[in-house]
């Protein structure tokens, strides 16, 4: 049997994505999603809830690890060549998981709602104006309005 140590990437990206679930679950038992309470809640978990701040930085940090490991993941793939026919529909399954992927971790870092929450949901979502005519009206919709 001919096991490369690189094939292991692929269940450590389930096991940090299972670890990311788990805390996420644990952290949502306490958070509130209102724009005024948000980061409030936050406070509360890292202040008041037994562990709470343990919990917050797993999900944070997991979440690095979680695309660190996913990188390494997709780069062995590439080097591989597991992106070939007759793979290569698995490769592109796992490039739209990929995308997902982004878009969780962008709402992650957007519930919070700090300073640097706030900033990067505007940067972000600023980016769609540069769709030619109709973006501006994207960006407005995003934003749920002028307010």
């Amino acid at each position: 049997i001919n096991i490369h140590y690189a094939w292991n990437f692929g269940f450590l990206s389930g096991l940090c994505l299972l670890i990311q679930i788990i805390t996420g679950i644990f952290l949502a038992m306490h958070y509130t999603p209102h724009v005024d309470l948000a980061f409030s809640s936050v406070e509360h978990i890292m202040r008041d809830v037994n562990f709470g701040w343990l919990l917050r930085y797993i999900h944070a940090n997991g979440a690095s690890l979680f695309f660190i490991v996913v990188y390494i993941h997709m780069f062995r793939g590439l080097y591989f060549g597991s992106y070939i026919y007759p793979r290569h529909l698995t490769w592109i399954i796992g490039i739209l998981i990929f995308f997902l992927m982004m878009g969780t971790a962008f709402i992650g870092y957007v519930l919070p709602w700090g300073q640097m929450s706030l900033w990067g949901a505007t940067v972000i979502t600023n980016l769609v104006s540069a769709v030619p005519l109709v973006g501006d009206y994207i960006v407005v919709w995003l934003w749920g309005g002028f307010s």
